[in-house]
């Protein structure tokens, strides 16, 4: 899959969880408690995660697929 596609995935999946939080905030207050744990615990978590991935994923990935160094070449250096 190509990067480009991949941010348009995070893109649309950022902004589709992003719209019952406008919800949330613009609901009668009446109607908070039916959707509250949802909103709380699905919707915002997404929505941080996919930011955070378009973001900050670059460092991530990074991180992720760095190889490991051989154990023998770590311990020629400290000797």
């Amino acid at each position: 899959m190509k990067d480009a596609t991949k941010r348009s995935i995070f893109r649309w999946v950022h902004i589709v969880f992003s719209i019952p939080i406008l919800g949330y905030i613009y609901s009668p207050f009446e109607e908070l408690p039916k959707y509250a744990d949802r909103v709380r615990f699905v919707v915002v978590p997404v929505m941080l995660l996919s930011g955070l991935w378009m973001w900050k994923g670059h460092v991530l990935r990074r991180l992720l697929l760095k190889r490991p160094t051989k154990q023998g070449a770590a311990e020629k250096l400290l000797a």
